[in-house]
């Protein structure tokens, strides 16, 4: 009995080794969002249709999915928490792509449709979204 209790109260004393949820990378990506990480499983899901290396960028927490054959605009584009392109992008271009992440995050599904409008309205670097994540890191030109 004395045994068993000392056996107890030192494995107590060591925490048990804590496993990796599978699920705090789509946590991170999709901003604790629930409706950022079902736009996100979908274009994961998207993503690999269309052949990506998929990887999760723990410094910007956003999903990169790269070598796409195709399923993107200009250098690539970000749906919920994953960043979709053909080329393995520059660490400035993933610091701009994760700031559309946070965009997905605040105003969920309708994102798509607030930056569509705005690139109607002003395209490129005067898109309000694009210059809020960095036009610079986006490979934009000031105009």
């Amino acid at each position: 009995m004395g045994e068993t209790l000392w056996m107890n109260v030192a494995a107590s004393a060591y925490p048990a080794p804590v496993k990796r949820s599978r699920g705090v990378p789509m946590i991170r990506a999709s901003r604790g969002s629930p409706h950022s990480a079902a736009i996100t499983r979908l274009a994961l899901a998207y993503a690999r249709l269309w052949g990506a290396r998929i990887a999760f960028d723990a410094e910007f927490g956003i999903f990169v999915c790269s070598r796409m054959r195709g399923g993107y605009a200009r250098g690539g584009t970000t749906i919920g928490g994953a960043f979709l392109t053909g080329r393995e992008p520059a660490r400035s271009l993933v610091r701009h792509e994760s700031v559309h992440a946070d965009q997905w995050a605040t105003y969920g599904w309708t994102f798509a449709l607030r930056y569509l409008f705005e690139e109607l309205r002003h395209r490129g670097a005067r898109n309000r979204f694009e210059i809020a994540a960095g036009l610079a890191d986006g490979g934009y030109r000031e105009s």
